[in-house]
């Protein structure tokens, strides 16, 4: 079954259990699936369709940064919990720890890397999560990856 598919499905769901915060979530996730498609001009995959949520996530993640400075706790709360439910079609996301041990394995197969290297550092770093099928933070990434060079 598609992500588009188990979308569908959950916003039927949350109509029969008239559950409106979860029901407009899940409405706004197929909106942008759907936007994205038309962009296209084709079906999405699954890796887009990730992105495209992905995409979701880091938005409302901003949304939230804004409202708490604003101090509009209760709208920060709101994004916090689209966040939760659209993370729930994602792919497990990597723990620090993970992040952490990732790029000092990719530090270790580049011969003597320093702060001008951070880039190569980055993408080989990315790469490795993203064939591992593990969905990061490329912020925690490239902020483990200066921690990292920073120390040789």
């Amino acid at each position: 079954m598609t992500l588009a598919d188990r979308i569908q499905q959950d916003i039927v769901a949350a109509m029969k259990a008239k559950d409106e915060a979860r029901l407009s979530t899940l409405r706004m996730v197929k909106a942008a699936l759907q936007n994205r498609k038309v962009e296209k001009m084709a079906p999405l995959d699954e890796k887009e369709s990730q992105a495209v949520l992905a995409t979701l996530i880091k938005q409302r993640k901003e949304s939230i940064e804004q409202f708490t400075k604003g101090g509009r706790q209760d709208m920060a709360d709101k994004e916090a919990a689209e966040i939760e439910l659209i993370e729930t079609y994602m792919p497990k996301a990597a723990s620090e720890t993970e992040v952490v041990a990732g790029v000092r394995a990719v530090i270790a197969d580049m011969v003597s890397p320093t702060m001008k290297d951070m880039g190569s550092v980055m993408k080989n770093a990315m790469a490795r999560f993203q064939g591992a099928d593990m969905r990061v933070d490329g912020k925690m990434v490239s902020d483990i990856v200066k921690r990292e060079l920073a120390g040789k």
